[in-house]
């Protein structure tokens, strides 16, 4: 098989051979601290050697799992916020026909995804849609306390029993979720489902190569295998000192300490979408912190440049880009002839609409570099689960070396508690009453 490879040049042209050299020479630090487990955060680095401790027979249970659940639902329910979905929606949404939910033929189960927002109008209209479904449901939190997740599996939990009765919910309801401890893990044991486990030391934003990911994705139809292989021969590659992650992460922290605050990651394939959303969690969770870190953006081309496009053509210099390239489409539809020719696009006539969208690629990076956009390339030979593994892998890989050369932790996430706080606060859960009392004078 290929590889994905990383494009530079269009990069280090804004950089001179000392800011390179510069955050090259730390680059062996970071890694040896990686492997030796010795960085900031070296309780969280199970994702490091995930990949290659992935066993056949680890693979066949999550298969066993999710064969059960396609057999039994025309409809399943993700239930997770962060990294408890994004990674499985990034992959089941990239490889999936984007209409196939419209016809819901039964060769897949829809896959939805709940728990992520406390938005109730999207709730009660996704109970509403599932009335008269076979629906199942898969819980993932590591505590069973978040509290968009929660609520989301209290609604679901009660429908799935009542509409399916207990014995079949009881079947149909999957938790992902501690190994002993937290309210997951007590309603999965006296409920009796099937559960799987969160390493305790694979962080929800880097979980999506465990049961976390791999369930849904299987779920939805599509190959683990081949997708842990990509994972497995990327974290091969990148052994070494010198492999695309660490290059990756040099470029973008010396385009950082040149000035360079926000990276944008930009895709000219819809179908990922997600992906960008799933990376914008793992490297700014990972690296905004200590009042320091590269802000990532995304955007999606060509739909983005007809609202973005003019502020990364001539707004403030402060910007990268990292464009996620598809060499290959998977179909192939031609550019019609249309006798009119109104729209004056007869020129087109009998060419692929990708080799238009791969001009029109071509012509953005071109255009944005001639306006002082450092652009990197990431090429993806197709889109398919061996190289979506190779991709989740790069990136984590990259992030964590990133991180360290940015001299954080990137393995930890203390502020994403301070809005929890204050939620509670405001909504006067017990044991907070202090907080209550002070936050409501504040607010006065």
């Amino acid at each position: 098989m290929n590889s994905i490879r990383l494009e530079l040049g269009k990069a280090q042209q804004f950089l001179n051979a000392e800011a390179i050299n510069s955050v090259q020479n730390r680059v062996h630090a970071a890694q040896q601290a990686l492997e030796e487990c010795t960085c900031p955060g070296n309780d969280f680095l199970g994702w490091m050697h995930l990949p290659s401790s992935i066993t056949p027979e680890f693979l066949g249970e999550i298969k066993a799992c999710a064969q059960v659940l396609r057999e039994n639902c025309d409809t399943i329910v993700v239930a997770g916020i962060g990294g408890s979905y994004l990674g499985a929606r990034a992959v089941i949404e990239a490889l999936g026909n984007q209409f196939e939910w419209l016809t819901n033929d039964g060769k897949n189960p829809i896959i939805l995804f709940a728990g992520n927002n406390i938005g109730e109008d999207y709730l009660y209209e996704l109970c509403e849609y599932l009335k008269g479904r076979k629906f199942g449901v898969i819980n993932i939190s590591k505590s069973g306390t978040t509290t968009e997740t929660a609520l989301a599996f209290r609604l679901l939990k009660k429908q799935c029993e009542e509409q399916r009765g207990k014995d079949v919910a009881r079947k149909v309801i999957v938790a992902v979720t501690d190994a002993k401890r937290g309210a997951a893990r007590t309603t999965a044991d006296k409920e009796g489902y099937t559960s799987f486990i969160i390493p305790d030391n694979v962080g929800g934003r880097f979980s999506v190569l465990t049961p976390v990911g791999l369930l849904p994705i299987a779920c939805a139809g599509f190959d683990v295998d081949a997708l842990v292989k990509g994972a497995q021969d990327m974290e091969a590659q990148c052994g070494s000192d010198d492999n695309i992650a660490t290059q990756y992460a040099v470029v973008r922290n010396a385009l950082y300490e040149a000035g360079k605050k926000i990276e944008i990651l930009v895709n000219f394939q819809p179908k990922l979408h997600y992906m960008n959303e799933w990376w914008k969690q793992l490297y700014g969770e990972s690296e905004g912190k200590d009042g320091k870190g590269i802000f990532p953006a995304a955007v999606d081309f060509t739909t983005d440049l007809h609202s973005m496009g003019q502020w990364i053509q001539e707004g403030e210099r402060t910007i990268f880009e990292t464009v996620i390239s598809v060499e290959n489409a998977k179909h192939t539809l031609l550019f019609p002839h249309d006798d009119e020719n109104l729209d004056g696009l007869n020129f087109l006539e009998g060419k692929r609409v990708d080799e238009v969208n791969k001009m029109a690629e071509l012509g953005t990076q071109l255009a944005h570099v001639d306006g002082g956009v450092p652009n990197m390339r990431l090429v993806m030979p197709e889109l398919n689960e061996y190289y979506l593994g190779q991709l989740i892998y790069f990136f984590e890989r990259a992030c964590g070396v990133s991180g360290l050369l940015l001299d954080v932790n990137p393995f930890n996430q203390p502020g994403v508690e301070a809005y929890k706080k204050n939620m509670f606060a405001l909504l006067g859960k017990p044991g907070y009453e202090a907080e209550s009392e002070a936050i409501k004078a504040r607010i006065n």
